[in-house]
């Protein structure tokens, strides 16, 4: 082999995906076939699942630093403010990260970028896949270099993380089933004045569709999103002068535009391909799945992809762990597609519906029944849970095993492990369990009971944290439905694998011999 896995396209998503296998020691080749990294783009919203991988990897402050928090999103019609979502009161307990950053997707290239050359891995941009065949001990890619000239390369993996006209699905023949939308959608970094909520996602809602103001890093700069007018959808090369009146008139009389620094319009589909994997091909991020641009969802999508398939690619490619392991990518992000899609889609079709019915329903009646069900708790919980991504899980995962019944509002094997904040020593001060977690390894969290005085096979594997007896931790953990003996193995994600009460070693090299997992049986 030349290298361990070809990652085929530097966006966020094959930054992150060769960030994490560089840093567990994989070999790794990234190219794309562009000049460099993306200068404008489209994608805005970094949520607080995708700011807690970024915190493992040591980028978290970084992107803070260059980015805007929004602690809330607020709901417009008519000029008037119907309601809010307050996603930091709500996130507080549940992530470090209780907020939609609001940092372009750029922004995130280059702090991915600025990472991997740490690591000593660099882009070979201007680099095409122009073939690539497997074989039954690797896959032979064809690249075209940037003088013109071609190079062969052998890789025991590739992962196509180059887009929506990826090549590597083309190449592996996998369909992409789908269709675009009719509306055209435009794009624009401002200067602006008005009655928008600072530091917050404002969306107006109109007649004929919607506008998204994200608030930008600097003064009164605001980046829109929505879609164009009846007036203007089939006129070509559209300016930002000739639309702003039609924003001004829906978003108020207030709002005033001071400077355009860009403006783009564009077309998206909605599509999903028929499958994640291939053989030694897999596909991530919009390669994978593309979607309308509602909560933000796409390029947050895409970096889940990459952290779940890395820590799997990690431990075959290192004879840790079976084939079989990598089935599971499919099994997992596969229906978190599927489902991102249906739901993305049918709110977008609402939101855009030329029908007299659905603007009066998007003026009328959606912002005021957003405005009753933030009056519940449940339903804040719920709509922090679905935008941050923290609410995804794997329950139906074939690496998702529960040994005895919980209790209803416990953690679930699938589930992401929650956030807290505990005591690991009697004695001692309340620690982050997320700082404390190895994203390297599996952890073990054993509660109410002592730990197996001996791992053997299994140190190299699992890091375990025992939670001793102490009001605190059990007030913290009964917080979140836990209660008496427990233990959870969690995944080097952060989700839980396996879930029982009284632990045994036997239990744990069970779990992971079904699962792929290859360890010393001494």
């Amino acid at each position: 082999m030349d290298i361990d896995v070809l990652i085929v396209g530097a966006g966020p998503t094959g930054l992150m995906l060769a960030n994490q296998l560089g840093r567990r020691g994989i070999r790794v080749m990234i190219v794309d076939r562009h000049s460099g990294p993306a200068q404008q783009t489209r994608a805005m919203a970094v949520h607080a699942r995708t700011l807690e991988i970024y915190a493992k990897l040591g980028i978290a402050e970084r992107a803070l630093a260059l980015g805007r928090r929004g602690n809330g999103a607020n709901m417009w019609a008519a000029g008037k403010r119907m309601a809010r979502i307050p996603l930091g009161d709500i996130g507080k307990t549940v992530s470090p990260f209780p907020f939609v950053l609001m940092l372009g997707q750029d922004d995130n290239e280059c702090i991915l970028g600025e990472r991997l050359n740490q690591k000593n891995i660099s882009i070979q941009w201007n680099t095409e896949l122009i073939a690539l065949a497997q074989m039954a001990d690797g896959v032979y890619a064809n690249l075209k270099l940037p003088d013109g000239s071609h190079r062969k390369i052998c890789a025991a993996y590739v992962a196509g993380c180059d887009g929506a006209h990826s090549a590597v699905r083309e190449f592996c023949e996998i369909q992409f089933p789908g269709a675009p939308y009719e509306h055209v959608f435009f794009v624009a970094d401002t200067e602006a004045t008005g009655n928008m909520v600072p530091d917050e996602l404002n969306v107006y809602l109109w007649r004929d569709g919607f506008h998204l103001f994200f608030p930008m890093a600097g003064h009164n700069r605001w980046r829109l999103i929505g879609i164009l007018p009846k007036r203007l959808r089939n006129k070509d090369d559209v300016s930002f002068d000739e639309l702003s009146p039609d924003i001004q008139q829906e978003a108020g009389v207030d709002l005033t535009f001071k400077a355009c620094s860009w403006f783009s319009t564009y077309r998206i589909a909605h599509r999903a391909a028929e499958k994640f994997r291939d053989k030694r091909c897999f596909l991530l991020g919009d390669a994978a799945h593309i979607h309308s641009p509602m909560g933000g969802q796409g390029m947050n999508t895409g970096l889940q992809d990459a952290y779940n398939l890395a820590w799997k690619l990690a431990l075959v490619v290192k004879g840790q762990a079976s084939e079989n392991l990598l089935d599971s990518y499919e099994a997992e992000r596969l229906p978190v597609a599927q489902r991102l899609l249906k739901t993305t889609d049918r709110a977008f079709t609402m939101l855009v519906s030329d029908h007299w019915l659905a603007g009066i329903f998007r003026t009328r009646i959606l912002a005021n029944l957003a405005a009753f069900a933030m009056t519940f708790e449940w339903t804040k919980r719920l709509a922090f849970q679905t935008i941050s991504q923290i609410g995804i899980h794997y329950r139906q995962s074939p690496l998702s095993q529960t040994l005895t019944s919980q209790p209803p509002n416990a953690p679930k094997a699938g589930d992401r492990f929650p956030w807290l904040q505990l005591k690991f020593q009697a004695d001692g001060s309340v620690e982050d369990i997320f700082q404390k977690m190895d994203d390297a390894r599996y952890n073990l969290i054993v509660i109410g009971q002592h730990a197996p005085e001996k791992m053997s096979g299994l140190d190299d594997l699992i890091i375990t944290h025992v939670i001793p007896d102490d009001v605190h931790n059990t007030e913290e953990l009964a917080r979140v439905g836990i209660s008496g003996a427990e233990f959870y193995l969690v995944r080097p994600d952060g989700y839980i694998g396996l879930v029982g009460n009284h632990l045994t070693i036997s239990m744990l090299k069970a779990y992971l011999s079904n699962t792929g997992i290859n360890f010393y049986s001494g």
